[in-house]
């Protein structure tokens, strides 16, 4: 079933945000300060209008939920970035999909688009036939994790650049179609009845 009509506005915020954040992602690298910042303030805004505090009966976030859904979404990434794998417009992504979507949606959102990522990286690096030197440099950065030694970067300057925030919203987008469509995850979200 289809959710209710207040809900859209969220569903409507998140599709904009999505396509926004993919094009200056790919044109430019980034996602952009001015598009998360309101797309969280309004989030968190937008839920607490329409659900109060703590929402209602899982039909809506309310406040509560939008900032567990924020916290959710920001967290794990800021430990991503922290350690380098990630630059600060996608930890803000994560939160500002987690604040219109909830903590399920994004758990649901990020998981998916991590898959997204793999299957980009392993097409690029075999489109750029440095299969054996990728595996060579993901083996030594076990090697410094599991050590006592602090693991470096093992990009280099002629790495290739994976568009990430693409492969996010790739993955929200699909939870986001699941969502509207009613698919078989739809019923396991908070958004929806």
């Amino acid at each position: 079933m289809p959710p209710v009509i207040v809900q859209w506005w969220a569903f409507g915020v998140m599709g904009v945000v999505l396509v926004i954040a993919s094009i200056t992602d790919v044109h430019r690298g980034v996602v952009p300060k001015t598009l998360t910042y309101p797309t969280i303030v309004l989030a968190l805004v937008g839920h607490t209008f329409f659900g109060g505090l703590t929402g209602d009966s899982g039909m809506q976030l309310g406040l509560v939920g939008s900032l567990a859904g924020f916290a959710t979404g920001f967290v794990p990434m800021l430990i991503i970035f922290l350690t380098g794998g990630i630059g600060g417009g996608d930890v803000k992504l994560m939160g500002a999909i987690g604040a219109l979507g909830g903590w399920k949606f994004v758990l649901l959102a990020l998981f998916l688009g991590l898959m997204v990522a793999v299957v980009m990286a392993i097409v690029l690096i075999i489109r750029k036939g440095i299969v054996k030197r990728t595996l060579g440099r993901m083996g030594l950065w076990f090697w410094f994790l599991l050590s006592s030694a602090k693991p470096s970067d093992p990009a280099t300057a002629d790495s290739p650049k994976l568009p990430f925030a693409v492969a996010l919203c790739i993955g929200a987008a699909i939870a986001l179609a699941d969502a509207i469509l009613g698919g078989p995850l739809a019923g396991k979200l908070p958004l929806l009845p």
